[in-house]
């Protein structure tokens, strides 16, 4: 049965992915993308686009329009340096917009949302790694505690109108199409100023270590919670950090890059230590990562290589 999916932020890094899982699919697919961030070149040909803000009325004339059965909401403000910057707009974009899109999806008679929320970011300094479901939500920056807010929202409109929702914890996410100049993405960064020759900067003693995982993974990860009836959270992540040191020498090796990294201090609202236990997608929908880090390196190399 084909199926009717919006995607909000689908022409963006992650989104783009997911997109173009579901017209693999052979889904009926529509974007709702602002273009601030996301570049029109990552639009599937196969997807309507609606240029749309999340916190605009116009939201509900989108969804009324392409009557979606299912959503995946990965528009958002995504920068923690951001959100220190700005944590009014931050809120805005990200708590006033989800709130915006979950009263559209209740008006359109939604079966389903998956929401992109932030397994780096929402649980602060983890306990106990690597970090499971349960663990306390202690967020460090307005951005995580955004996306804290966003399950929360997820959850009231599941209790008190019936629409089925589901929180993805997300990893650090790489691979094809992440921006190589902007302020996250420590792989396509430092991938694409190597292949340059041109110097690399590490942030705090490199010693930090964060759960990444390759992008396609990720994209399926949303597919197979979209699938399941009820409300669900799960941390989508491999159980393994990896330092940024241990990336910046794998990158090296595989670009042949020969100098230094300098290094300035630790970015504030940084978590030092994150790995994501995914043990609860695994078992209940049965996800597993493809792509392990190196070939996942190799095909972000690539990538990069042909932009």
């Amino acid at each position: 049965m084909i199926q009717r999916a919006l995607v909000t932020g689908g022409v963006g890094f992650i989104g783009s992915h997911v997109v173009d899982a579901l017209v693999a699919r052979g889904d009926s697919v529509a974007v709702l993308d602002v273009l601030s961030t996301g570049r029109h070149q990552n639009l599937n040909p196969k997807a309507t686009l609606f240029q749309v803000d999340l916190r605009g009325d116009e939201v509900a004339d989108a969804l009324q329009s392409f009557h979606p059965d299912v959503v995946f909401h990965l528009g958002a403000q995504s920068s923690v340096v951001v959100s220190l910057r700005d944590p009014v707009q931050d809120a805005e974009i990200n708590v006033v917009g989800t709130a915006n899109l979950l009263r559209a999806c209740v008006g359109a008679g939604v079966r389903k949302v998956v929401f992109a929320s932030s397994g780096g970011t929402v649980y602060g300094e983890p306990d106990t790694l690597p970090c499971a479901e349960d663990q306390p939500l202690r967020p460090r920056s307005p951005y995580g505690a955004s996306k804290v807010a966003g399950e929360a929202l997820l959850q009231a409109f599941s209790a008190s109108f019936g629409l089925s929702g589901t929180a993805l914890r997300l990893p650090n996410v790489y691979g094809p199409r992440q921006d190589p100049n902007g302020e996250a993405g420590v792989i396509a960064i430092f991938g694409a100023r190597m292949l340059r020759g041109e110097p690399v900067t590490i942030f705090g003693t490199g010693a930090q270590e964060k759960d990444y995982v390759y992008v396609e993974d990720v994209a399926r990860a949303f597919l197979l919670a979209s699938e399941e009836a009820e409300s669900q959270v799960y941390n989508v992540g491999s159980g393994v950090g990896t330092s940024v040191n241990t990336l910046f020498s794998s990158l090296a090796h595989l670009t042949g890059y020969a100098l230094q990294p300098s290094h300035e201090p630790a970015r504030p609202g940084d978590v030092f230590k994150f790995s994501l236990d995914g043990t609860r997608l695994r078992q209940r929908l049965g996800w597993r990562i493809r792509v392990p880090l190196e070939e996942g390196l190799r095909k972000t190399l690539s990538s990069l290589r042909g932009s």
